[in-house]
């Protein structure tokens, strides 16, 4: 396997030189990234040729990562590669509208269920008691927040850029290391809240999320050290989020 300098090394020569060897194998050895970025999202090979699409997708996005990455903005090449892979994959399911109507309608009943409950009783409710508010069973809530957990991917608002113009990625990633002073109070009293949030989840939630977006875990990673399916790992990071927003808005 490749080592990043290596890799980086491979892409200052094809930025210096445009060469399509270069860019070939620029593109072979990223490949890794569309697979993570897929894992990432919850989307496994278990889902059969529906997989083998996305995947499509994401190589698509990864070589218009290739073509239009300029190191002058200065974004790394990882992070704007991950965007434009994220970006054709949740596009091409949207344009395909892969979650049947009747999922979909359960997965948001579920989500204001849980949020009715919140309000109700302020404090987590369990599965079964969700189930009962709806007048369903416990795997019928459990599938539906499974569901839930794709909804809250294809609806990520931060891959709503426009794709088409040249540039636009690359204007949406500023430069990490220039703070805009305008921003820095809200986004030090969202963090707040969304720490004292975060502590009224159940210690698994908040485990599942901080593996999750602090150690970059994928699922099938985190139920690997939780010891339980990578299905029960989507089913509960659905959960702590609409959880999440259910404190906040009661906050």
């Amino acid at each position: 396997m490749d080592t990043p300098v290596a890799a980086m090394d491979i892409l200052d020569e094809f930025l210096a030189t445009r060469s399509p060897d270069l860019r070939e194998k620029l593109v072979l050895r990223s490949v890794p990234l569309v697979h993570f970025i897929l894992g990432r999202m919850g989307v496994t090979q278990d889902i059969g040729s529906d997989y083998e699409d996305m995947a499509h997708q994401g190589l698509l996005g990864l070589i218009e990562a290739v073509d239009r990455f300029d190191p002058k903005f200065g974004a790394r090449f990882s992070t704007y590669a991950s965007l434009r892979i994220r970006g054709k994959i949740l596009d091409y399911l949207r344009t395909m509208d892969w979650m049947p109507r009747a999922a979909r309608k359960r997965s948001r009943m579920i989500q204001k269920s849980i949020s009715s409950l919140w309000t109700e009783n302020l404090r987590e409710p369990t599965e079964e008691e969700v189930a009962v508010h709806l007048g369903l069973n416990l795997e019928e809530v459990q599938a539906g927040l499974a569901d839930s957990n794709r909804i809250l991917v294809s609806l990520d608002i931060m891959m709503d850029v426009d794709q088409e113009g040249d540039g636009s990625m690359h204007e949406y990633l500023r430069d990490e290391s220039q703070a805009n002073p305008a921003e820095i109070n809200e986004e030090g009293s969202l963090i707040e809240e969304m720490s004292s949030a975060i502590q009224s989840l159940s210690e698994r939630e908040q485990l599942i999320l901080s593996l999750y977006y602090n150690d970059q875990l994928t699922f099938k990673e985190i139920g690997k050290v939780l010891e339980i399916t990578e299905s029960r790992v989507c089913q509960l990071h659905a959960r702590a989020i609409i959880n999440l927003k259910a404190v906040m808005k009661n906050e």
